[in-house]
């Protein structure tokens, strides 16, 4: 019925059924090859680019509409009880109920920073929890950050975890040992514990470039040296450390890295993150960024184009969060020169931010319109329930 009256029907389908069997979710995983995605950011382009790694649509499970919750997940089984493997991404705050329906064979630790404190609590308290999930299944491969410290210190918690590393460019939630609460110091590529000798694990996947190579120069490194291209449509170097993950998640799974590298080169937008949408004077470019560490990758992306117009549009609905004091842990300083605008449910206070940030803007009532009021190529940069809004209207 959500369906037909144009809704995604993502949730409601998992809902009424576990209502009807609260053991639905594991009867409905039972018999397959489960991988759980969790972590901050990246959840669901890497949840896309595991499951296309693996045979892609009519071979895999997987929430692609991002429904990230038990009711969720259980929905996108419910759409696909024949097919024996499943990729789901998961919720921070329930990857221990939902690994303990699954039964993992892989938990994938992407990373972990600030994001709606008022839903999910301090950072260090879900990285804890995401560890206590970890340790309760010791047969499930687990592939995490190594630059990541809180991301470390819960694959950790596993008996031989797989570790993907490359410099992470987001440190800030990184000061303090999640072993002992001593503090960490970074240097260089490393970090460690000035009290308990915690350190960055070696990476067994890495991400590297050789600057020397005319495509860029940038690859997925393995082990026993193997070393694959990544010829990504996907832009950024989020997207890039997402396809290492992928590789080294497909080579757990028997997929060749050669070949999961193949799969990932068509894939150009993910539930319309960085699709660029043609309109009557120009282009658009959808972006989502919801959190500090989020807009760090946003903000790379954006120095790629200078002097290109940017949408900014933040709401603060239950999706997103009802708190938006992370806006001042975002260097928005980093948008001088570009022409902004701002618009979305809390615009005032992303006014005040930029403000304070010395970088001129203008104020809209809405996103879409800012978009198609801008000549030329603009860069829409939404949080949640802002990025979709504007995609469904635009796409």
């Amino acid at each position: 019925m959500a369906r037909r009256t144009g809704r995604n029907g993502s949730v409601i389908g998992g809902r009424v059924a576990t209502m009807l069997d609260g053991r639905v979710l594991a009867r409905l995983a039972a018999g397959r090859t489960v991988v759980l995605v969790t972590g901050t950011n990246g959840k669901t382009t890497t949840t896309s680019m595991i499951a296309r790694a693996l045979g892609g649509d009519g071979q895999v499970a997987t929430n692609h509409l991002g429904a990230n919750m038990p009711d969720g997940i259980t929905t996108a089984l419910l759409d696909a009880p024949d097919l024996t493997l499943a990729v789901m991404e998961v919720d921070e705050s329930y990857l221990g109920q939902v690994a303990a329906a699954t039964d993992p064979a892989v938990i994938v630790l992407l990373n972990f920073s600030r994001d709606q404190l008022d839903r999910v609590g301090e950072v260090r308290t879900v990285a804890r929890r995401v560890g206590d999930a970890v340790a309760a299944h010791p047969r499930a491969r687990v592939v995490a950050f190594a630059d990541d410290v809180l991301c470390a210190g819960a694959g950790l918690r596993s008996a031989s975890p797989l570790w993907v590393s490359s410099p992470s460019c987001w440190t800030g939630d990184a000061g303090v040992c999640p072993r002992c609460d001593g503090p960490v110091s970074h240097m260089g590529l490393r970090w460690a514990c000035g009290s308990c000798g915690l350190e960055r694990p070696p990476g067994d996947w890495a991400l590297v470039q050789q600057k020397d190579r005319p495509d860029g120069g940038w690859s997925a490194r393995g082990p026993d040296g193997v070393e694959v291209p990544l010829e990504l449509a996907l832009p950024g170097h989020a997207n890039r450390l997402n396809a290492t993950f992928t590789i080294a998640v497909a080579a757990e799974l028997g997929v060749a890295p050669a070949v999961a590298a193949a799969r990932l080169r068509g894939l150009e937008q993910v539930g319309g993150r960085y699709r660029t949408v043609t309109r009557p004077g120009g282009t658009t470019r959808l972006l989502l960024a919801k959190n500090p560490a989020g807009w760090a990758q946003v903000l790379d992306l954006l120095d790629e184009g200078p002097g290109r117009p940017v949408v900014v549009a933040v709401n603060s609905r239950e999706a997103d969060g009802r708190d938006v004091s992370w806006l001042w842990d975002v260097p928005f300083e980093r948008l001088a020169g570009h022409p902004v605008v701002v618009t979305g449910e809390r615009a005032s206070e992303l006014s005040v931010r930029l403000a304070y940030a010395g970088v001129p803007h203008r104020l809209a009532d809405d996103a879409v319109g800012a978009t198609r009021d801008t000549v030329g190529a603009v860069d829409l940069v939404g949080n949640y329930t802002a990025f979709h809004d504007a995609a469904r209207v635009l796409t």
